[in-house]
């Protein structure tokens, strides 16, 4: 831009914001605590997948004092869909300490929102400059890329000395004023208008300051870094009925990737083993319980952030031993209706609307 600092350049932002800026829920409130929810449900997460979850949340645990009582099953059962769990799991331990340091009111100074669990230093600025007017500098991945294309610059925001130099630009560009609108400005205009792929130029509001258009770098910029191959894993999942027609679910270590939510027995195939055997050694050393596998139910597919699983599902019976906890943090046979009541990662419950669609009784 010709000058970071111009006013012009504030006015023309700020009020596109006023006009065009979506109607969402959580940017009808000042309220803290709803601010700080949106802001970490938006982690990694669209809009539009968020809203309902959002207003689900807080019709159940409408305040911090609440969301602090309430076990942490209930959390995840409200975060379950979402992903990225330990989300959730930060957000319970960060409303416990709010209550206990802070009286359950939430902190207004900048560090120590950002000393909270969970927080980083964009959820910080988020929080106070939108919950309080702090005059904090935000960095996500709109952000980013708005910066980037404002000053052509052709460095991979990836790497650790452009990051710090767009977070010295994010705060030398702030108002003096309106900087919790201010950085939710810069956010909607990455997310509606500079856009990653075919971005919206001819509609911009800013697009007289922006350097990559005037070069005609706005599809190259920002550097994108090189895609990793993620690894895939063959997984086997035990779908155990007892006589009672219960079944058996078991609950993840809290410290855990996943952890604290409720699944299936299994694990990962090893390499030259039948399904059927592998599904029997992993129930065995998961659960201390012998079964016999049997018929397969599905085969579903899920991908996570940094690796994807095939997952292969077997009907099994118990034969002998009681099911414990050995490599996870506890068991439970539970009837088909009330499998809703527990929390489980999506891929589960793609094992579940398998069933389902095979005419089982699954929730």
């Amino acid at each position: 831009m010709t000058k970071p600092s111009n006013i012009q350049f504030h006015k023309s932002l700020l009020q596109w914001f006023d006009t065009a800026a979506r109607d969402l829920p959580f940017r009808r409130t000042k309220d803290p605590y709803c601010i700080w929810l949106s802001e970490i449900m938006l982690q990694q997460t669209q809009v539009k997948t968020v809203i309902p979850y959002y207003e689900r949340f807080l019709k159940k645990l409408p305040t911090v004092q609440a969301l602090a009582e309430t076990k942490l099953d209930t959390v995840l059962k409200l975060w379950q869909g979402l992903g990225y769990y330990t989300r959730a799991k930060s957000l319970h331990k960060a409303a416990q300490v709010i209550v206990e340091q802070y009286g359950g009111q939430f902190p207004q100074e900048f560090e120590a929102i950002l000393a909270l669990p969970g927080i980083g230093r964009y959820t910080a600025g988020a929080i106070g400059s939108i919950a309080f007017g702090l005059r904090k500098a935000v960095l996500d991945g709109n952000v980013i890329r708005v910066l980037c294309r404002l000053y052509a610059i052709q460095d991979n925001p990836a790497d650790a000395k452009t990051r710090d130099r767009l977070w010295q630009i994010a705060e030398e560009l702030l108002p003096k004023d309106r900087c919790g609108d201010w950085n939710q400005a810069l956010m909607e205009l990455g997310s509606e208008i500079c856009t990653p792929k075919n971005p919206q130029c001819l509609i911009c509001p800013v697009r007289e300051f922006c350097q990559a258009y005037q070069q005609n770098l706005q599809d190259a910029l920002p550097v994108r870094k090189k895609e990793k191959k993620t690894p895939h894993y063959t997984v086997v999942v035990a779908l155990i009925t007892n006589d009672a027609g219960k079944i058996l679910i078991d609950k993840r270590r809290p410290e855990g990737f996943l952890g604290g939510l409720w699944e299936l027995p299994g694990g990962k195939k090893k390499q030259g083993e039948t399904f059927t055997a592998a599904a029997e050694r992993e129930v065995l050393e998961e659960t201390g319980l012998i079964v016999r596998a049997g018929k397969k139910l599905c085969v579903v597919k899920h991908a996570y952030s940094h690796f994807s699983v095939t997952l292969h599902t077997y009907a099994c019976k118990p034969l002998g031993g009681k099911a414990k906890a050995i490599t996870c943090d506890a068991v439970k046979w539970v009837s088909p209706k009330d499998l809703d009541k527990y929390a489980f990662p999506a891929g589960t419950i793609k094992i579940f609307n398998a069933q389902k669609k095979a005419g089982h009784s699954l929730p």
